[in-house]
């Protein structure tokens, strides 16, 4: 579940709820190009903005349209006692492992995140994903942080900030934080465009946005890296470079993804909630050419 490839697809809404038809299409599809797990609820997943129903709906949804696919459900919220809830609804609903951001508003302390994780994990009977995403949450981990969360009993992956884009630098980055942690926790990239670096690196898992609506494009880089073909897994990389320059001028992966699946018709528009907007105008057409540009399905 914590190697290879997790999807991690859009939540489509509007102000009235959720599009469950349309979830579930994109979680299928998912199952359907056999990716290795799949990763609900995440940043692309729009979690902060919904209600515990809310992201109750999602995940039973998601658990019955994955078949086979283990899924991986995001349940960040600012305090510990939220988050032990949507813990046991995760749970209840089948979900096959957990991603847990330090989500706050108050600046953490390394105690406190430490002490956030060792009560989530008293509460598990699944594995937990550790979600580092400095980005979004303001808080950066320590590699000595991780290497204490690492050894909670349910931790069995990191899903670190994207590395250097040089190799080097990107694999003393991977054996500094593997020195800390145990041997059965798994490292996992998450960064579209330095993805196949990290996975060259020594990453075991890339966590992955352009994977939850373009499986087949995420996983053939993904199968390239996992069978020692760096060059290949590069070469397939750097045909996207367009659809990267779109993330990086357009503020990060979200509206990007979100204005491609609507472009695509995978989604209904608006697919985001509000204030968050898909992209329009001439930045919308830049992605439909960049979507046509590099054929992307």
């Amino acid at each position: 579940m914590f190697t290879g490839l997790s999807a991690f697809p859009l939540t489509p809404m509007n102000e009235q709820g959720i599009r469950e038809d349309e979830f579930s299409n994109l979680v299928e599809r998912l199952a359907k190009a056999q990716v290795d797990s799949i990763g609900v609820l995440g940043s692309t997943g729009s979690y902060a903005y919904l209600s515990r129903e809310e992201r109750t709906r999602v995940t039973q949804l998601a658990v019955s349209s994955a078949g086979n696919v283990p899924v991986i459900i995001g349940i960040g919220a600012l305090r510990t006692r939220d988050v032990l809830a949507l813990a046991e609804d995760a749970q209840k609903a089948g979900a096959s492992g957990i991603l847990l951001a330090p989500v706050s508003y108050q600046k953490l302390t390394d105690d406190e995140v430490f002490s956030h994780y060792e009560t989530v994990c008293r509460s598990l009977s699944v594995p937990l994903c550790v979600y580092d995403n400095p980005g979004t949450t303001h808080f950066t981990f320590s590699d000595e942080l991780h290497g204490r969360i690492a050894h909670l009993p349910q931790v069995r992956s990191i899903k670190i900030p994207p590395v250097s884009t040089d190799i080097n630098a990107a694999r003393e980055r991977i054996a500094r934080l593997r020195a800390l942690i145990p041997e059965d926790v798994t490292l996992g990239i998450s960064g579209d465009a330095v993805a196949s670096t990290g996975l060259i690196a020594g990453c075991d898992s890339w966590y992955s946005v352009l994977g939850g609506l373009f499986p087949e494009t995420a996983l053939a880089i993904t199968r390239a890296a996992q069978a020692g073909d760096a060059q290949m897994a590069q070469r397939l990389s750097d045909q996207l470079e367009p659809f990267w320059a779109l993330y990086r001028e357009y503020g990060g992966s979200l509206r990007v993804i979100a204005t491609a699946a609507e472009i695509l018709g995978k989604v209904s528009t608006p697919c985001l909630p509000l204030p968050l907007n898909t992209l329009q105008d001439n930045q919308r057409s830049r992605v439909e050419q960049v979507v046509e540009q590099l054929d992307l399905r």
